[in-house]
């Protein structure tokens, strides 16, 4: 069950990315978007799917 809740929510953040890259012009904002995604999702990894 773990697993699943870190599944979706890493769906989650691909999803809320997604749509903020996409609602963002500027190339600036989409890099910092893009690279706090990024982050988010390995941080979920390192903590939750690493020690599974």
């Amino acid at each position: 069950m773990e697993n699943l809740t870190s599944y979706l929510a890493i769906l989650a953040l691909i999803i809320i990315g997604f749509l903020v890259v996409k609602k963002v012009a500027s190339c600036l904002i989409k890099s910092i978007v893009t690279i706090v995604l990024a982050a988010a999702a390995i941080a979920i990894y390192w903590l939750y799917l690493r020690g599974a």
